[in-house]
């Protein structure tokens, strides 16, 4: 068992649960979803795509785009609340949606891979 593997298996799936997380709860209720959690989520997707640099497998190129989408819906999402509560007010219901559902498209994009991890791992053992 390498260490190093573990360190990039385990960023990624907790680049994954962070980003359940803060997608989990009603969509149009902003109560239920935490902006640091968001930054959370944000900071491990960014290590997980440094870490995935310096993976020479085959589904590597792969792996480094999805992590690349996810940084990109998660960056998307924090600049739309950031703008949206610019003015110091809280989001409305349609405003909370706008924002979790870009971080939904984050939560996809890892789902894909850690799938993709999976796969790799899976292969390694025939």
């Amino acid at each position: 068992m390498s260490p190093e593997r573990v360190l990039f298996a385990f960023v990624i799936v907790l680049a994954l649960t962070l980003n359940v997380g803060f997608v989990v709860g009603d969509l149009r209720d902003p109560t239920q979803h935490n902006v640091y959690e968001l930054f959370g989520a944000i900071a491990v997707s960014l290590v997980a795509t440094v870490m995935k640099f310096g993976d020479r497998s085959p589904l590597g190129s792969t792996m480094l785009a999805t992590s690349l989408v996810a940084d990109l819906q998660l960056i998307a999402s924090a600049a739309t609340w950031g703008l949206l509560a610019s003015g110091g007010e809280t989001l409305t219901s349609g405003q909370s949606a706008t924002v979790v559902s870009l971080a939904i498209g984050a939560l996809v994009a890892n789902v894909v891979s850690v799938v993709l991890l999976v796969i790799e791992v899976a292969s390694l053992r025939r």
